[in-house]
């Protein structure tokens, strides 16, 4: 039981590092924006050049990096917006709609009884809809979908008004806390809630494959476990 731990701690641990990397230009901006006395050009600079020595690091070090590429294309487009305004604030501006954009799907998925936890696990694991005929394995992957859109909504609660407000420094450093520490918690409740709505016996079947759909991996040897 324990040797399959270690590379899901190492995959876990590896994606979690990449979560950091993405955070380090809004890091960048939110500090040099403060300390230049709102230059705004100046604080783009930088933050488009950490996301660029970021991926160059992880391409040299032959790291993963299509979240660090990711987050370098959202950084460039938030650059490009606030430039193109001219107003500090709208560099937050396209997070906020992707996290909009992410609260309807959620709660589409909810309200129509397909939430978007079970479709993604039923693709993993090649299950597809099997999961909707398990009462509880239902219920744990709505809930987790229920999780994550709080966590959406409560980004947006705080982040909305601040843009409204024009208020740059808090926005960034509320764009830096609801980022990794408040997705670390994010993934606390929803593996806590998991946890308690799937009964013992299937509980280590079903951790392994909501990792698995954490990572973004197969489980290994499903086709043979199901023939």
């Amino acid at each position: 039981m324990a040797e399959p731990a270690a590379p899901a701690s190492k995959g876990l641990g590896s994606w979690v590092g990449m979560m950091v990397d993405v955070g380090l230009p809004w890091i960048a901006f939110t500090l040099v924006y403060g300390f230049s006395d709102h230059n705004l050009k100046l604080a783009l600079i930088v933050a488009i050049s950490a996301a660029a020595v970021v991926a160059l690091y992880r391409l040299v070090r032959r790291k993963p990096i299509a979240s660090v590429i990711a987050g370098f294309i959202g950084v460039l487009i938030s650059a490009w917006t606030a430039h193109h305004t001219g107003q500090a604030q709208d560099a937050f501006l396209p997070g906020i709609l992707l996290n909009a954009g992410y609260g309807v799907l959620y709660l589409v998925t909810i309200l129509s009884r397909y939430p978007l936890f079970g479709l993604l696990y039923g693709v993993i694991t090649q299950t597809w809809l099997g999961w909707r005929n398990d009462p509880d394995l239902f219920r744990g992957l709505n809930r987790v979908t229920i999780v994550f859109a709080s966590q959406v909504g409560i980004r947006l609660v705080i982040m909305v008004p601040l843009y409204l407000a024009h208020n740059v420094n808090a926005l960034g450093i509320a764009k830096i806390g609801l980022g990794l520490p408040f997705y670390a918690v994010t993934l606390w409740a929803a593996y806590a809630v998991l946890r308690a709505s799937i009964p013992p016996e299937k509980w280590d079947e079903v951790k392994d494959n909501f990792a698995h759909l954490l990572r973004g991996t197969k489980p290994e040897n499903k086709p043979e476990e199901r023939a």
